[in-house]
């Protein structure tokens, strides 16, 4: 009978097709995390459980310096993606100008255009064309990383806020304004608290992304600017250790850790304008 619910006796094929994909995606990370417990130095014999290698990692400067690194790019190209983003998302959603179709478009280019791409024409750019300056003190140091992150990062969020900005009633803020309020005053009283959840979506989704990139960070840092991803790059270049695996181990924590904060914030939230 149609609408009946399924019988899930029946469905064996489909749980065990379910069973063997979340296996498939979640086992090595359940491997890694757990030979970054591993008392041997080889990452494929079982020796023991230990703490050495996160020991050795909290006593590691370089990688520690890599950390703050990372964490200083996120932040700040993370901020600077969510102005530009909200500002262009408002700007095509408000206004009628020559070209705005094809600027709404152009948006997802640096989306689509693959990361290598951009890491070479960031390594140009910042090369040849507007030299960064060398030997600013840090954070200074890291400016042309995080413009770089910027600039593949903000159209993330200006779609996930002009996508927002669709089921926003206009009215809303025409009330406002007939209430006396100014045209900034409605934006920061009516318009932005409809934003708050695409505004936190695009946070973690641009922080994390930030966090995690490797390719056009490799293109763009410098001896002195090296980021964790780059730095676990180079380590990895030699031998998977289970410091290695420490290391992965705590950015997969880290991960995690941002994913739920956004689903809690998003939930208290509720998806609906304050």
């Amino acid at each position: 009978m149609r609408g009946d619910p399924l019988d899930y006796g029946r469905c064996w094929p489909l749980r065990l097709l379910l069973a063997a994909t979340l296996a498939f995606l979640y086992l090595p990370l359940v491997v890694l995390v757990a030979f970054s417990f591993n008392a041997g130095r080889r990452v494929t014999v079982w020796r023991g459980f230990s703490l050495e290698w996160y020991e050795r990692l909290v006593r590691n400067p370089e990688l520690l310096a890599a950390l703050g690194n990372s964490l200083v790019v996120a932040s700040f190209a993370t901020l600077l993606s969510l102005l530009l983003g909200t500002l262009a998302a408002l700007a095509l959603w408000r206004f009628r100008f020559p070209g705005r179709i094809g600027l709404e478009r152009g948006l997802a280019l640096p989306i689509l255009v693959p990361e290598i791409c951009l890491g070479v024409a960031f390594l140009v750019f910042f090369a040849r064309v507007v030299p960064w300056p060398t030997g600013l003190p840090w954070p200074l140091s890291l400016g042309a990383i995080v413009l770089a992150h910027t600039s593949f990062l903000f159209p993330f969020v200006a779609i996930l806020v002009r996508a927002r900005l669709e089921s926003f009633n206009p009215e809303l803020e025409e009330a406002a304004r007939d209430l006396g309020a100014g045209t900034w005053r409605a934006l920061q009283d009516v318009v932005l608290p409809h934003l708050k959840p695409a505004l936190l979506a695009s946070a973690l989704l641009a922080f994390t992304l930030s966090l995690d990139d490797f390719v056009i960070t490799f293109f763009t840092a410098g001896p002195d600017t090296v980021t964790f991803p780059v730095k676990v790059y180079a380590m990895v270049r030699f031998s998977v250790t289970p410091e290695v695996n420490a290391v992965s181990t705590l950015l997969l924590a880290l991960t995690a850790l941002l994913a739920w904060v956004g689903v809690r914030l998003q939930a208290r939230l509720g998806g609906r304008p304050s």
